[in-house]
């Protein structure tokens, strides 16, 4: 089947494409770029008048929770959370059960993701057996089987000696070790973060220092390695000027920040919302501010999700009892355009956070519009509003803290392999 998209603004970061371009899919590729109105006949025509046409998000960071916590998601209802947020890659984290240390689980995710996944999904295999921090997992079989990246997330690689052989083995592999950064000590109990407002409410904090200090371990490790660390869910000051002083070091970091980050305060926990629970928490003004530099200035390489989503059992709780997490892939484009209003970023810049840095930071082929590429796609109304209800969310987790606020920026259509999805 051949579809047209026409009347389109398209936008590939990859090769710098900013024009009025019709495109033509055929089966699973894009078969072509044109001039606007010059593309061929075909079986279907998409009028994207008023609508980008970009390529289809890529999220690194991605809980889809199966095995095992199929009531929290499930990999064919996170997917589909996935396109209709413009996303038609996600990187799904090993924190399942089993966790995915060994190759079993590794296939089985793979295999059912291309049963009943609605965007391509890799994933990523544990740096420690059982996400412990014991001993490391057969990392080189995981690799073999089609992991993509190493990662504890949810938990740090607390010994430092384990970190350094993740590291040392990602040179071997050319694969990032994606690193949860929290010392458990000084974040034991808490509950948000750590400052004025934590007083206030009278919860428990998390200093900044908890993901300050193992950000700075964690890069001499890779000054010391020479390995691909990438740092994950950045949300303090002072890992910013870390991140940026090890870059300007030339040690092989990379990082990702997520629009909570930048987009909340622990303000907001005033409300005692468990909706706004989150690890790391969200932080003071100071350190959005910071976030928000190093996106500008690129020493923040990419914009993640970190969709971690629960069942409200989960959330309906005391906040000290609360699990922590955001439902995060249905809202995420529309609150980086915010970055693009306020002047951040601006909108190629964004689509590149989104896309193409994410894919090669994972080395995955994705996030490119061009010919011969997959024809993964998003059409995406930049100017169009709407409010947000998590009630009609296709992920099962519908905690979000951004229930009922007015965003800018509808996916009306999302090409994956091809397969349109659409939505009223």
């Amino acid at each position: 089947m051949k579809i047209l998209i026409t009347n389109g603004r398209v936008m590939d970061p990859r090769s710098n494409t900013d024009g009025r371009l019709d495109v033509l899919i055929e089966g699973t590729k894009i078969r072509g770029l044109y001039p606007e109105g010059g593309g061929p006949e075909a079986d279907r025509v998409i009028d994207a008048s008023g609508c980008i046409v970009i390529p289809g998000l890529v999220d690194m960071h991605t809980h889809l929770r199966e095995p095992g916590f199929e009531y929290k998601e499930t990999i064919k209802s996170g997917t589909m959370a996935a396109v209709k947020g413009g996303f038609t890659t996600v990187c799904c984290m090993p924190n399942t059960n089993p966790v995915n240390d060994t190759m079993a689980v590794t296939r089985f995710i793979i295999e059912k993701a291309l049963k009943e996944g609605c965007c391509a999904v890799y994933p990523i295999g544990a740096i420690t057996k059982g996400l412990k921090g014991e001993e490391l997992a057969e990392l080189e079989m995981l690799a073999r089987t089609g992991c993509i990246a190493f990662s504890d997330d949810g938990r740090p690689v607390t010994d430092s000696l384990i970190m350094r052989r993740a590291l040392e083995y990602s040179k071997i592999f050319n694969m990032p070790v994606i690193s949860h950064c929290e010392d458990l000590k000084l974040s034991e109990g808490g509950v948000m973060n750590e400052g004025f407002v934590s007083t206030i409410v009278g919860l428990k904090g998390i200093p900044n220092a908890a993901e300050d200090i193992m950000v700075a371990r964690d890069l001499l490790l890779a000054d010391l390695t020479g390995g691909r660390l990438h740092i994950a869910h950045v949300s303090t000051e002072g890992a910013v000027e870390l991140i940026r002083n090890a870059k300007h070091r030339g040690v092989k970091v990379t990082a990702e920040t997520c629009p909570h980050y930048f987009t909340l305060t622990d303000e907001s926990l005033v409300s005692y919302d468990t909706n706004f629970k989150v690890n790391p928490p969200v932080r003071g003004v100071k350190d959005v501010e910071a976030v928000r530099r190093g996106l500008k200035d690129g020493t923040i390489d990419a914009i993640a999700t970190d969709h971690a989503p629960h069942h409200v059992d989960d959330k309906n709780v005391e906040f000290d009892r609360a699990a922590f997490g955001i439902s995060g892939l249905e809202t995420a484009f529309s609150l980086g355009l915010r970055l693009v209003a306020e002047g951040i970023l601006d909108l190629m810049q964004l689509i590149r956070k989104m896309t193409v840095i994410p894919s090669e930071i994972m080395k995955i082929n994705s996030g490119v519009l061009s010919e011969g590429a997959d024809a993964d796609i998003a059409v995406i109304n930049m100017h169009k509003k709407y409010r947000v209800d998590s009630s009609a969310f296709l992920s099962k987790g519908r905690n979000t803290p951004f229930d009922r606020w007015t965003l800018e920026g509808v996916v009306e259509k999302t090409i994956s392999r091809g397969k349109v999805y659409e939505w009223d």
